[in-house]
């Protein structure tokens, strides 16, 4: 297993443009306006590294390993949950051989809908902000008032 003791960005840009230019070349499901990049990649709480990966083909959460400890084994093609303050996500196992294994989770594939780069990339970092923060409190419930006869017409009870 590969531990990525380091923010694995970087990385992950040089393997996913080599796939892009070899492996995903010339692939009808490719958007040629996306640019291979990592966006938003953290070490959460859990000692994994979280993300989102943007490729022409595809734009995806990732978790790669961070620590040997708590990094769950488990074949590729295989389902694997994993919690963020925003919420529990379904992962699926993937092996790459530059990059080990790793998660991903598909947000959009094939990422046929962006019209340029920067709209990607702006959904990537709203996804990556927002599933790092923890969720919004929802506003407190006012009892409903209840109205006497008295009190509508102004007068003290």
């Amino acid at each position: 297993m590969k531990i990525w003791a380091l923010d694995p960005s970087s990385g992950l840009a040089e393997v996913f443009g080599d796939i892009a230019r070899t492996r995903m070349a010339d692939v009808p499901i490719c958007n040629a306006h996306l640019q291979v990049e990592a966006i938003g990649f953290q070490l959460t709480p859990a000692g994994h590294w979280a993300g989102v990966m943007i490729t022409p083909w595809a734009i995806n959460l990732l978790c790669l390993p961070g620590q040997e400890t708590g990094w769950p084994q488990a074949p590729a093609c295989s389902k694997h949950d994993w919690q963020f303050a925003s919420g529990l996500y379904e992962f699926t196992v993937a092996e790459e051989e530059r990059l080990g294994t790793y998660h991903l989770c598909s947000l959009f594939s094939p990422a046929l809908e962006f019209a340029t780069h920067e709209q990607a990339r702006l959904t990537a970092l709203a996804i990556a902000h927002a599933l790092h923060a923890e969720p919004i409190a929802p506003l407190p419930v006012a009892p409903p008032a209840t109205a006497s006869r008295r009190s509508f017409l102004g007068l003290r009870s």
